[in-house]
């Protein structure tokens, strides 16, 4: 409530009414802040179960969901406050704001006085700067019709027609242009959007498209991008270090009536922690189980390190002479965390606090050399990772020989050699979580999609999850790509010149205005 102290009303009862006015909205006030301070609390708890060491306990995806409601929340609460904005206790300062990115299309509006005459003595204004404020703006998506014009010419003296060749469509008589079928493959793909909510979207901006319309279109562009996801494969595979895991998909089963469990087999190679000279890639492949002999198949003609998790049909890898398999140490802390949680173990405890010194040191050498890495952990690191593997056969003399803690210990030990991996190459990380990255938007795909189609669909998944995958690592935008590489596959692109169309050769289009 403002009030004009040079003004206060000289009527007792009126004075009486303005300060219960008064005390009424300050208690309101209190309020207020007192519930702001207590969802900022619920925040930091959430971010500490997020980041802090109860981390894995929690869902990271219903953390979000907690995160943006209370957010929410507060914002509201802090709006019926109506204060001033230096009475707002905020929870970003004010100049943590991001600036706006300057390649978005600025819409200027001039909002000027409307006389430029003084009001108070009449005098000519005259212009000494202006204040600039900017605001975030959304413009629809909108669909619009292309409609192809081509001329028909006749000759009066032969009779023959002439007219300009009908352009090449992605999918032979479809409606789609190559940035429709992209806008389709990213929102499925990458933003996990199910066609059948695609198809209910493009409902509500008036255009039926049915499902089984918008599934044509898929598949007809996922043949165009199937030799560029095997050109990209095989430059995952060139490089001397890997990658691997799998994780599960399921797909319906229609013979059975219900839906039976594949694989998403991921692969990726990434030199940057080594400044390596390579572009980052990652390609995915899809396989009805999990047999060993899958990751052997695709791995036929690679040579070099490995690193993937204990998984049977990868460890077997590591007995010929081509492959050398590189162990994980998050999956070996992963063991001793669980049983620390179960148990409050301290021989787990330290465990945890003897694996986290050895990271603290991966953490101060990443972005050196491969060489630089390599000389810094045999004089830093190795000196723990030896005492570490004394102290563990020590550790596993003396506790019972079935339990948690006993099979956390035989795992790390059984896997010795390939976890001492990044000691001899500066090239091996410490884990194997630039994969684990990779296989997050398959988990999350999953969540929305609920299963693949069919085996034909769980492969279009991996065609296309390659590409976009690796247009993130390399920090091109999915639409824009796909829509461009579209375009010049269906304008009869050489089969030869698909390395043109990798990520990290790709440049975006100019755009003459």
């Amino acid at each position: 409530m403002d009030i004009d102290l040079a003004a206060l009303p000289d009527d007792v009862e009126t004075l009486h009414n303005l300060v219960r006015s008064l005390a009424a909205e300050r208690a309101s006030l209190r309020e207020a802040k007192a519930e702001i301070k207590r969802l900022n609390l619920i925040i930091k708890k959430l971010q500490r179960n997020q980041f802090g060491r109860r981390a894995e306990q929690l869902d990271a995806d219903q953390l979000q969901l907690a995160f943006e409601d209370l957010n929410v929340d507060l914002a509201r609460t802090e709006a019926n406050l109506a204060l001033s904005p230096t009475e707002v206790e905020t929870t970003k300062a004010q100049g943590e704001r991001p600036s706006l990115p300057m390649h978005l299309d600025r819409e200027d509006r001039r909002l000027d006085i409307e006389h430029q005459a003084c009001p108070c003595c009449g005098g000519a204004l005259h212009l000494i700067a202006e204040t600039v404020s900017e605001m975030l703006d959304h413009v629809p998506a909108r669909l619009r019709v292309v409609r192809i014009c081509r001329p028909r010419y006749g000759c009066r003296a032969c009779g023959t027609i002439h007219q300009a060749p009908a352009p090449e469509r992605p999918i032979a008589k479809g409606l789609a242009t190559p940035a429709l079928l992209a806008h389709v493959l990213v929102s499925k793909y990458c933003d996990h959007l199910p066609l059948y909510r695609q198809s209910q979207i493009f409902a509500r901006q008036g255009v039926e498209l049915d499902r089984s319309t918008l599934a044509n279109w898929v598949g007809g562009a996922c043949w165009w991008l199937e030799p560029l996801q095997a050109r990209l494969a095989e430059h995952v595979f060139a490089s001397q270090k890997l990658f691997a895991d799998d994780t599960p998909i399921p797909v319906l089963d229609p013979g059975r009536g219900r839906t039976k469990t594949g694989r998403l087999w991921v692969y990726a190679r990434d030199d940057r922690p080594w400044n390596g000279p390579d572009p980052p890639a990652a390609v995915y492949f899809y396989s009805p189980d999990r047999k060993a002999e899958r990751p052997a198949t695709h791995l036929t003609r690679f040579r070099g390190v490995l690193q993937a998790d204990g998984y049977p049909g990868f460890e077997r890898l590591g007995a010929s002479d081509k492959i050398q398999l590189a162990a994980c140490w998050a999956h070996a802390r992963r063991k001793f965390y669980d049983v620390h949680q179960a148990t409050a173990s301290p021989v787990a405890a330290e465990a945890l606090r003897r694996i986290a010194e050895i990271y603290a040191i991966e953490a101060a050498i990443r972005s050196h050399t491969a060489v630089a890495r390599q000389s810094m952990r045999r004089s830093r690191s190795l000196p723990l990772v030896t005492a570490m593997k004394a102290w563990l056969e020590r550790q596993l003399a003396q506790i019972p020989p079935s339990g948690g803690l006993a099979d956390a210990i035989r795992y790390v030990l059984a896997r010795w050699d390939s976890l001492c991996c990044f000691l001899d190459d500066g090239r091996v990380e410490l884990d194997n979580n630039t994969v684990e990255r990779a296989i997050r938007p398959v988990t999350l795909g999953r969540k929305n999609h609920l299963f693949a189609g069919s085996d034909g669909g769980a492969e279009r998944w991996a065609t296309v999850c390659s590409l976009i995958t690796t247009a993130k690592l390399n920090n091109v935008e999915p639409f824009a790509y796909l829509k461009n590489v579209l375009e010049c596959m269906s304008n009869g692109h050489p089969a030869s010149g698909l390395d043109e169309l990798l990520p990290w050769n790709w440049r975006p289009p100019v755009t003459l205005n």
